[in-house]
Parts: structure tokens; sequence; C-alpha cells
């Protein structure tokens, strides 16, 4: 029997499951239209470099290989096997496949988690069994792995009726069978080479993050493309993102469950648990992720990777025979934050003279006539990457380029610019049938048919570069925290902040209205009065609060009306006190605050204060901690932000202090453990010579209030 270590578990453990040397098929079929058939048949007609061992005992030959009665009886021990039997039969064989020293399994088979708890504590069996042997499970409910270099189709998919997929550097990791597969046909057909795909199914073990960092150490992947319903392992997705980072892979993600019906459907479909999809994407983003719309961009920007230019400091040099496409394009590069600076004055000078009634700004509309004469097109090409120096090219071309009787004239004058600037972003948009467009390809120019798609993807490969190329930022120093055994009141929230050095606004807890007047007057009128107790959140509801107490008399009157207000709605609260603080006036009041996600931990929430966040969707959120320079980054973020930094003649608030503030505090929520599970500062005063929290709750795990 095998003995399970971490390292089983590690990324660098699935070759046995992507790259086996031998595979086993239990449920083998002599018909290669059925499941336990289809993966015989394609590995046949693929020519794959192992060994296929069929077991199915009522056989003794399956698609003319020797067939054994059982997983006993194997000849050797295979590196993976192949599961397409029944769901109550799934135990048995994993069992005997661990007992002969198979290292992996992939489960075709359904009728687990998918299907409600029975199947899940099914499924848990099964994956004990496993884990006994050390061996390493994908699915179940999967439709398997494909890797195109070894010719190895562990997968049922009929996709590969219409066409194997073409070789490349592109690799697909997907939760949804039917959905990696449709993405792997789709890259067939768009010529798009893509050797390696993953889907998890229920993901008892193997996970889309195993995949993506297999993928991330694998020299046979440099893109990878990945479909996500729901994270269960949050670190496990965070390392293997960042291994990817590492390696200079980018990683282009479809997830869906943006929606609250897509969410529903994504738990009811694989039994995941599908997270808050804008914590997902801060995460994602922090982490290297360039997470995509819809298929059609995925493989757009894969394609565009697959050249492995990422132009940092990005920008684009337009030449087009078309203003209206120059229009177009420029529309969208704006849209898309890639810059489009104008040429030089001198080089604008040099081209007017060799055409008249050319544009050579930006676009660089050199006309049909360029195509007439090439000499043309090669020198407004060439000053765009010489004397713009743009990171990127794009040229329009249309149907022109792909002219029988410009194509092989054209094709020359590309392959020397090529060869000039091999460090640049180079892109047709063309019109052309196959051949045509492959010879441009192969020239090293990416091919478009639309301006608009050709222009977000060069955009979105500066946005890889710049990210492949960022340092690392410095994390604050996290804080000594301890958390109290319950959920702290007001003050001692504050208390715990300060700590964390947090300001808050000048105060005092009282117990009795003679205290309450005379700590007002020592804090400077005017004044706020608070309850202070563990159990009232929302003290302003039930007339706990009392705003713009100007002198004594008035504070002792709101002592007595909020004691009576809050004895009448929550009769049973316990009362620490009264909370008396300086009022702050000006500024402009803001939210922080701190979340526990289920699967990525402690995130960071930035907004306006009031009603205008929520109302305005206008948040920003980060995974915690972050540095104080993202902690402005992500201030800077909001739509809003102009308030901030003194819009309409506003004083600018200190930006200083707020973005200090919302780093302690992810510090804090980093430093404090599972326990905690929100802080909500809301409202934050930033004003023009600091920022204080007015008001605070923190809570904790395991609380129960009233």
């Amino acid at each position: 029997m095998n003995v399970t270590t971490p390292e089983t578990y590690g990324f660098a453990a699935l070759r046995a499951l992507l790259a086996p040397r031998s595979v086993a098929i239990i449920g083998a079929s002599a018909d290669p239209s059925r499941i336990g058939g289809r993966p015989i048949a394609a590995m046949l007609s693929a020519g794959y470099k192992g060994r296929i061992l069929p077991v199915n005992p009522s056989r003794a030959e399956v698609q003319g290989l020797a067939c054994y009665a059982s997983v006993a009886d194997l000849p050797e021990v295979p590196d993976a096997g192949i599961v397409a039997v029944a769901a109550k039969q799934v135990p048995e064989v994993v069992a005997a496949l661990g007992e002969k020293g198979c290292r992996s399994i992939t489960l075709f088979s359904a009728g687990f988690a998918e299907n409600g708890a029975d199947g899940e504590k099914a499924q848990d069996e099964v994956l004990a069994i496993a884990r006994r042997h050390g061996m390493r499970v994908l699915g179940p409910n999967t439709l398997g792995v494909f890797n195109v270099g070894l010719g190895y189709y562990g997968t049922f998919s009929s996709s590969l009726e219409m066409a194997f997929p073409l070789a490349g550097n592109i690799g697909i990791a997907s939760q949804s069978g039917a959905y990696g597969a449709h993405m792997a046909a789709l890259a067939r057909l768009r010529g798009i080479g893509a050797s390696v795909l993953i889907t998890t199914g229920n993901e008892a073990d193997v996970t889309v993050a195993d995949a993506i960092g297999w993928m991330a150490g694998s020299d046979e992947v440099d893109v990878i493309c990945a479909y996500q319903e729901g994270f269960r392992d949050g670190p496990r997705m965070i390392a293997a993102l960042d291994a990817a980072r590492a390696a200079g892979k980018p990683v282009f993600m479809l997830k869906s469950g943006r929606s609250r019906l897509g969410a529903s459907a994504a738990a009811s479909h694989t039994a995941s648990l599908t997270g808050d999809d804008k914590v997902a994407g801060a995460v994602l983003a922090e982490h290297g992720v360039i997470r995509v719309r819809d298929t059609e961009e995925m493989l757009d920007f894969a394609y565009a990777a697959h050249q492995r230019i990422y132009p940092v400091g990005n920008s684009l040099g337009l030449i087009t025979v078309s203003g209206g496409a120059g229009i177009i394009a420029s529309d969208e590069a704006e849209a898309a934050g890639l810059p489009m600076p104008a040429m030089p004055d001198e080089a604008q000078a040099r081209l007017r003279a060799l055409l008249p009634y050319g544009t050579p700004t930006n676009p660089l509309d050199c006309t049909a006539q360029a195509l007439n004469d090439l000499s043309l097109f090669e020198a407004f090409t060439r000053a765009a990457l010489k004397d713009g120096g743009y990171r990127s090219i794009l040229c329009f071309l249309t149907y022109v380029a792909g002219g029988p009787s410009l194509a092989p004239r054209l094709l020359d004058t590309l392959r020397k610019i090529r060869g000039e600037f091999p460090d640049r972003l180079l892109a047709l948009c063309i019109m052309a049938d196959e051949k045509i467009t492959r010879a441009y390809q192969d020239a090293g120019f990416l091919t478009f048919d639309d301006p608009s798609r050709a222009v977000r993807a060069i955009a979105t490969m500066g946005r890889v570069g710049d990210m492949l190329a960022a340092k690392p930022k410095a994390l604050p120093t996290p804080p000594q925290v301890t958390l109290p055994a319950t959920p702290p009141d007001e003050h001692g929230a504050k208390a715990l902040l300060a700590e964390a050095g947090i300001a808050a606004a000048p105060e005092r807890v009282v117990h009795s209205a003679d205290q309450a007047a005379a700590a007002a007057a020592a804090l400077g009128f005017p004044v706020v009065l608070k309850i202070v107790s563990p159990d009232v959140v929302h003290k302003s509801d039930i007339g706990g609060v009392r705003l713009n107490l100007g002198d004594a008399d008035q504070v002792r009157a709101a002592y007595a009306g909020i004691m009576e207000a809050v004895g009448k709605a929550a009769p049973k609260a316990r009362i620490a006190g009264m909370l008396v603080a300086r009022q702050l006036t000006g500024g402009v009041e803001c939210l922080m605050g701190i979340n526990r996600d289920p699967a990525f931990g402690p995130v960071a929430v930035f907004g306006l204060g009031g009603i205008f966040a929520e109302l305005l969707d206008d948040v920003a959120i980060r995974p915690c901690p972050f540095d104080v320079e993202t902690a402005r980054e992500m201030i800077l973020s909001i739509k809003a932000a102009g308030i901030l930094t003194g819009a309409r003649g506003r004083a600018p608030a200190d930006l200083d202090a707020l973005a200090g503030m919302l780093s302690k505090l992810s510090a804090l929520a980093a430093a404090a453990g599972p326990r905690l599970r929100a802080i909500d500062l809301n409202p934050v005063l930033a004003l023009p010579d600091g920022a204080y929290a007015l008001d605070a709750v923190i809570e904790i795990e395991g609380e129960d209030r009233p």
C-alpha cells in the first residue's frame, strides 16, 4: 500500500493523471461510441505513446487490444485508471486500483455529490479509499482530460469525432466537462492550438486550481484558460495563480455565477460553493488573473498570448486603409485604457510629404493607395514602429490583404518588418481564406477579422505584461491581536482598533447624566451621545444616538432620552454605559470594513459613507492584507473619488491618513484569525488633516446577538 505524503497532493503529483505512461480503462467497451469505448478509440487513433489496458470481465479483447477480467489481472501497474462503471461499483474498483499501486484515477461515473447529501457521502467514501492508497482523483462526474503531445485522450467527449485538437501551447482547465470540451472544440475550429484539457467535475480531490498549478510547471503550456464556477479552497487557488505568475504564464478565467440565477445554477451543477462574485473578482485580479466576459474573448486573448509577447507600458499605433476603421479602433482603445499617442511632428511631416492626402497622426491613415504602392504602407508601418515607438501595431487591411494578387507581395513586406522588430506585438485585421490567413500567422502576425476585438486583445497583452513585470508589494507589519471572548461594544471595538493604530474621535464612557455633562465639557462642544451595549448594533434605529449637543443641559436631556428609548426598544439589552464623543464636522464620510469570505478569508471594502456606496454600487474590494500604496489605489478607484480629492473647490481629504487607516485595518483583519467575522467602520470621517472612525462594530465567529 502507498503512503500518502503532503507532496502526493502537490501540483507536480498530477503528472500520472495528465501524462501517464500506461492507463487502465475499467468498464472498457468494444463499442467506440460508448463511454467506456471512446477513450480507447481516441487513443488508438491518435497514436498514444503509452500502453492501453482495457478491463472488462466479459471480454478477452477490446478494439484489438487484450482485455483483462479484473484490475488484479493486469500485467503491470498502470499510472492512471479510467473508471467508467456504475456509481455503486466505484468503491470496489477504486480499492482494486489502489491495491494494484495505481497512482491516479479519472472517475467518469456520475451519481455522487451532484445528486445531494447521499451522493456526497458516497463521494467522500470513494475519496477516503483513494487517499488511503495515495491516489489522486479526478472527478467524479468528469469528462476527463487530454494531452495532445502524448496522444493521451482520457475523455469520452464526442467532440473528438469532429476533429482532434491542434498542438499548441494553450491549456484549458474547466469545472464543467461539457463546457471545457466546447472551448477546446471552438479553439480547434479557430485554428488555435490547445494541447491540454482538464475537466474537474465534482472536484472531490483535483480542482481547477490543481490543474492551473500543474500547467504553471508544465513545459507544454504557456497560456492558461480556465472556466470556474465556485471556489472550495481559496488558498489552493491562490497558490496556483501565484505559481502561474511566477512562471510568466497568464491565466484567462471565465468565472460564472456573476448573477443570482447563475450562482444558483452553479451550486446545483457541481455541488460547489459560489462565493460573492465581487470578492472573487478582487482576489483573482490581485493574483494576476485576467477575467473574461465570454468564450470568444477568452479565445481571442489566449490566441494573442500564444506568441508570448507581453508589451510593458503598452501603446498602440494603428495603420489603416479606412478612416472609419480607425475611428472604431480608437474608440475601443480609449475604452480599454490603451494609449494611442500621436506620431512625432517630424515623422508626420515626412509621411505627409510621401502621401499628402494621408493622415499620419495616429491612426495613421495611409488610404488604399498604400496597397497600390506597398512602399507607402511599409513607410507608414516602419515609422509607427521606429519613430512612434509603439509597443503594439494593428494594421487594418480588410479583404484587400486576402487577394491572391497582393498577398504574396504584402507577405514579403511584413516578414521583413517582423524580423526587424521581434519584440513588438504585431496584428493584422484582414479577411482572407484559411491558407492566406495561415501564411500571415506563420510570418509572425496575429490576425483578426474585427478591429474592436483586435484592440481588446492587444490591450490585454499589455495588462499581462504590466502584471508580470510588477514587483511584489510590501505587506504591512501584522499587529498583535487578541480577540475578546465575546463581541465588544463600540468602545471596546475602538480600543481594539486603537491598538492597531486606527484613530477614533476623542471619547469617554460615562454612567450618569452628570458624568456625561462633565465629559462633554472636557472634550469640547458639540458632542455626540451614544448608548454602549454589546447587544445593540444599529443604535440609531432605536433612538440610541443624539447628535449636535451644544451644552450641558442638552447632554443631560439626551442622556435621559436615550435611556428611555433603549429601555422600550431593547429591554433585555445589557447597558455598559453611555459614550460621549467630540462631534467632528466637515470632511467626507466614508465607510471601510472587513468581511470574511468562506473561500478567501478576510477582504476589505471601501466606499463613501451613508447610502451612496450601496445605492450607486460604488465600492472597492481587496483581499487582506495590503500596503498603504495599494490602499491609496483602492480609495482612488471608486467612481466618486473626486469628492475625496477636492472636486468643485472642496478641500481635499487627507488621503495619506485614510490610506494608512485602511492598510492598518487590512493588517488587523489578516492577523485576527478565523474567529473574526466582520469589522464595520461607518462612518469614517476623512478630514483635510486626518481620518477618524466615528463608529465601529466588530463581529466575532459564534456570537449570538439578540
